[in-house]
């Protein structure tokens, strides 16, 4: 009895604690309301985006848009009170083109008087271009009222694709990774920041579109990775610009992790008007010939912006068609004055109309080639990106410029951009772990610092220019640089510009914006002089630092100086002197403080030459700054023991000479413990820096907050009419709905001919409603609406709701009884000795059925004499409840039942003596060879048997066949028992053998003969 109650005690215990950890288990995989994990990658092109998330369970996949889309257009509507983007302003770019504003990108970064926006404004002539007077850049204006710049209609884009990413990966997204054109230059850097800041985007790194495309390749193919250098050009061709890359794939050696692999880009050249978009415009303007020369009307095509942009969507699809057509008819219906526009154009004629296009394609290939230092020998494959390489004139073009054998397409055109850039936003987020690829970008455009300094020369003092190159073209980046000023002592300031820009062409050096990036204004150089008189000045440093999103920061101006100080002998060293000189150790004088000179970890770029010879390693210049320091002072360390070695040898002259200390050497080591050690240290301090920004000024704060605000009205404005149609498409669901189900009969049965005629009333009235005034009303009359409807027939859907629950739930009740029931008297038929349940266990079970039996006959008796259109008395919730406790009962049994440990049987008196008297017997015949010992009492103790536990090593799955060899090992008292194994070991190692042990306990108590001949069968051979 007692073997039983702790065999119910572990049960029960082991039962809370499965309880405790099924709840753990599920609090845990609970969705956190506090942050989200997931991530998101934007890749911003000229006129598509795509965009691709990261989230637990999906590893990297491109989100789909509102029309399942994989890729959205980069357009914005803006109306009075209306706002639509991707497909949607595309659909009223043909209406209403004014409204919509697309190809954004051309504009950012750039002034009112840049020549890019002359080209903008020539290409969408409906759009009213105006000067930003605090800026000098472009507004859109429709009116005085509505004026956005660039930054804030790409800022809307940024957040409608966040939206688009949060409903796919079904949580908030709050951190991008942005890809950017590898020719945008600071400015325009600063203009996609911007943006992502008015939407509420936090951008973990802006990476160059052909970096993110190089980085999806290594990713996909990092076993085809070695330490054997493999150069790659990555032609990219889109809708406005064209890009060729040159990167070299290898595996390098890193300290943290072991051998990885890396990309670096050797080489970039672009071109910013050679795109698919330019080819377009060609068609669009040949398709308006077409038209004109038809003369189906007295107007000009090109005047009319409605009908040139129809012609304009057409000559897309046009371009589309003949990249795997010979020709196509393209036709417009309306296109001006109600008159319909059909013509054939070949391919032929789109490749004359394209031919100057065509041939510029080649130029990028060489741009890249010419900055990598590289010929076309050393490019193992040229590999294509990007929607516009799929005409066929442009694939024939450039595999003949590169002369290889075929242009690599294994890669997804459109989305090896996005999916690089997110694979990278997983790597910088804290909440995913990727394999490490190391990725080394490369400067495109130099940068140079550039300062004026006084000279004297025949006596006279004059100003001359000094230029010092801060980032050469293609220097790789992330990196940190440090310029040093000697020649100083008082305030001065100095400029930020861009260094030779002689490789881009004319029409570029137009576009591209200002040469001059910021001036800088130091003050406090000379108070910090002052304050520092009696050391020696180091130079004024700027820290400027290259960041992985290609911006230039100056992190911190600093004056330098150094000083030597007084360093105090430490107690330990002057114990260890004290007891050198006991024991004849040479005199304690201190040793000659010899400094080398203090190491800077600056590059000084005094020279062009030692710039350039540095360049190849200027990106380990200043990771290493910290290590540099710590490897200062060992040096000095070295130095202090090499003076050292010279007192033994003064030692060992004064016991050759064997005389003692006379009274001039005491004079002369108390001097010498007089002189203290010298150390020298660097003193910096901080400088005053005011900086005047050169090309673009940054927006200020008042401008950042109402941009902010303009932004926040337009989304609370969306949100709010998006509210507005959910509740009236839901008011008029319910309508229709309900006065169909009025006729129903399942609806008619359990409803009063009253209140049928007052539900009906209803809904007719609130019909007429809106038919008059509901598709005018606001959110809160329409939400008011709603609510009365459903209050007024709540109580009939409840009705309706019960009786279609009754079959089911009754009858998944009643086969619960009948199961336990059949449980019941199974248990009750057991005996007594092998009963597992206590009487108090089955009675609990029984009274549980039979009330739930009780239950159910009277409360469905009391249903079936109540009306169905009255309150049902039988109620589902309560059958749920009801089946719950019942299940929960049986549970418990079968779990006990499941974990029990059977009884063994117990034979007669006569069998169990004979067994005893054999089995010792067989003992002594065993033990007889062996050693014996004697306990504290003199009692033999006996040795443990390996014929005993062989059994159990031989099957250690069936604890049945363990407790009769448990059982049969115990002798008399004298013997010692060998150790029982834990009872819950058997358990776990099977719990489905447990009806197996029985039989073989009979076996073995009911059989002693058969298994005493085995043992000492056993014994014999031992």
């Amino acid at each position: 009895m007692m073997g039983l109650e702790v065999s119910t005690l572990r049960v029960t215990m082991r039962r809370k604690l499965t309880l405790w950890a099924h709840f753990c288990l599920v609090l845990a995989l609970l969705p956190s309301q506090t942050a989200s994990v997931a991530v998101m990658s934007v890749d911003l092109g000229s006129e598509w985006m795509k965009v691709a998330i990261v989230k637990p369970g999906v590893p990297m996949e491109i989100a789909l848009n509102k029309e399942s889309r994989r890729k959205t257009p980069v357009a914005v509507c803006l109306k009075e009170n209306e706002r639509l983007f991707g497909d949607g302003a595309l659909g009223v770019s043909v209406k209403n083109p004014k409204f919509v504003y697309m190809h954004l990108q051309s504009l950012l970064g750039k002034k009112h008087d840049n020549p890019q926006v002359a080209v903008y404004q020539k290409r969408f002539p409906e759009h009213h271009l105006v000067t930003d007077e605090s800026r000098g850049t472009v507004l859109f204006s429709n009116s005085e009222e509505m004026q956005y710049s660039p930054e804030e209609l790409l800022g809307m884009v940024l957040n409608y694709s966040r939206g688009l990413a949060q409903d796919f990966a079904e949580q908030p997204i709050k951190d991008a990774v942005i890809t950017v054109p590898a020719f945008f230059n600071q400015a325009e850097r600063r203009a996609v920041l911007q943006a992502a800041q008015m939407a509420g985007v936090k951008v973990l790194q802006l990476i160059n579109d052909n970096t993110a495309v190089a980085l999806n390749y290594g990713v996909f193919r990092r076993k085809d990775i070695n330490s054997t250098a493999q150069n790659i050009m990555f032609y990219d061709m889109g809708s406005g610009s064209t890009t060729a890359t040159i990167v070299t794939y290898q595996t390098v050696k890193t300290k943290e992790s072991g051998s990885q692999p890396q990309l670096q880009i050797r080489g970039v050249g672009f071109d910013r008007s050679l795109g698919g978009f330019e080819m377009e415009l060609r068609l669009q303007d040949h398709l308006a010939k077409l038209f004109n020369e038809q003369k189906k009307t007295k107007k000009d095509v090109r005047e009319n912006h409605r009908a040139m942009a129809k012609l304009l969507k057409e000559a897309q699809r046009l371009k589309t068609v003949l990249s795997a057509n010979a020709e196509y008819v393209a036709q417009v219906e309306g296109l001006l004055d109600d008159m319909d526009f059909k013509a054939k154009v070949t391919r032929v004629e789109f490749e004359t109309l394209c031919a100057d296009l065509f041939e510029r394609v080649p130029g990028p290939v060489q741009d890249a080639l010419s900055s990598a230092e590289m010929s076309l020998d050393e490019i193992e494959q040229v590999i294509l990106v990007g929607g516009s390489t799929r005409v066929p004139k442009v694939q024939e073009v450039l595999l003949k410029a590169v002369g290889k054998e075929e242009l690599g397409k294994n890669l997804n055109a459109d989305e090896a951009a996005a999916m690089g850039a997110v694979y990278k936003a997983a790597a910088l987020s804290k909440a995913f772990k990727v394999q490490p690829f190391l990725v080394i970008e490369a400067t495109v455009f130099p940068i140079q610092v550039e300062f004026t300094r006084e000279m004297e020369e025949d006596g006279s003092r004059s100003l001359k220019h000094k230029r010092r190159i801060l980032f050469q073209r293609m220097t790789s980046y992330p990196m940190r640089k440090v310029i040093t000023f000697n020649c100083y002592t008082d305030d001065f300031a100095f400029h930020i510009n861009y260094g030779d820009l002689s490789f881009l062409g004319q029409e570029d050096l137009s576009v591209f914006g200002s040469l001059n990036l910021t001036t800088v204004q130091l003050s406090g150089v000379g108070s910090s002089f002052q304050k520092h008189t009696g050391a020696e000045s180091k130079g004024i440093k700027a820290h400027f630092n290259m960041d992985e999103s290609g911006m230039l920061l100056l992190d911190r101006v600093q004056s330098v100086f150094e000083t030597i100080v007084e360093e105090e002998e430490s107690t330990l060293t002057k114990l260890g002197n004290t007891i050198s000189s006991l024991f004849g150790g040479g005199s304690s004088e201190p040793n000659a403080n010899v400094t080398e000179p203090v190491q800077d970890e600056e590059v000084h770029p005094e020279s062009v030459k030692e710039q350039e010879e540095a360049a190849p390693q200027e990106e380990k210049q200043e990771p290493g700054e910290k290590q540099q320091e710590e490897k200062v002072a060992p040096t000095q360390e070295t130095t202090e023991g090499v003076d050292r070695k010279a007192d033994p040898q003064d030692e060992k002259e004064g016991a050759k000479s064997g005389e003692a200390k006379t009274t001039e050497e005491a004079a002369n080591t108390e001097a010498e413990k007089k002189a203290k050690p010298q150390k020298k240290t660097k003193i910096s301090e901080d400088v005053a820096v005011e900086l005047q920004v050169k090309d673009i000024l940054n927006p200020n704060f008042e401008a950042i907050a109402t941009s902010n605000k303009k932004l926040q009205d337009l989304t609370d404005r969306d949100l709010e009419k998006q509210e507005r149609e959910k509740t009236l498409n839901s008011l008029e669901a319910f309508l229709f709905e309900t006065q169909d189900k009025m006729y129903q009969e399942e609806y008619q049965a359990v409803v009063l001919e009253e209140e049928k005629e007052a539900i009906m009333a209803k809904l007719s009235q609130v019909s007429a409603w809106m038919d008059e005034d509901g598709y005018s009303a606001s959110t809160k009359e329409l939400r008011e609406k709603l609510q009365d409807l459903r209050k007024l027939c709540k109580a009939m859907f409840f009705r309706v709701e019960e009786r279609r629950k009754w079959p089911g739930h009754l009858a998944a009740l009643e086969s619960m009884l009948n199961s336990s029931s059949f449980f019941l008297r199974s248990a009750k038929l057991e005996h007594e000795d092998d009963r597992i349940f206590t009487d108090v266990e089955l009675k609990t079970l029984e009274k549980v059925i039979n009330e739930t039996t009780m239950w159910k006959n009277n409360t469905v008796a009391e249903q079936e004499k109540s009306s169905p259109t009255e309150r049902p008395v039988l109620l589902s919730k309560e059958i749920e409840s009801k089946w719950a406790l019942l299940d929960r009962e049986v549970n418990y049994l079968l779990n006990k039942a499941k974990f029990a440990k059977p009884k063994p049987k117990v034979n007669n008196s006569t069998t169990s003596e004979s067994s005893k008297a054999n089995s010792s017997k067989m003992e002594e015949k065993v033990i007889l060879p062996k050693e014996e010992t004697k306990d504290e009492e003199g009692a033999e103790v006996q040795q443990e048997e390996p014929p005993i536990k062989e059994p159990t090593r031989q099957n250690t799955d069936s604890p049945s066949q363990s407790q009769p060899t448990d059982k049969t090992a115990s002798t008399e008292g004298a013997e010692v028992q060998q150790e029982e194994p834990p009872i819950k070991e058997p358990t776990r190692q099977n719990t489905d053998s447990s009806s197996q042990s029985q039989p073989t306990d009979k076996t073995a108590s009911t059989e002693p003969t058969e298994r005493n001949q085995s043992e000492n069968h056993i014994g014999d051979e031992l």
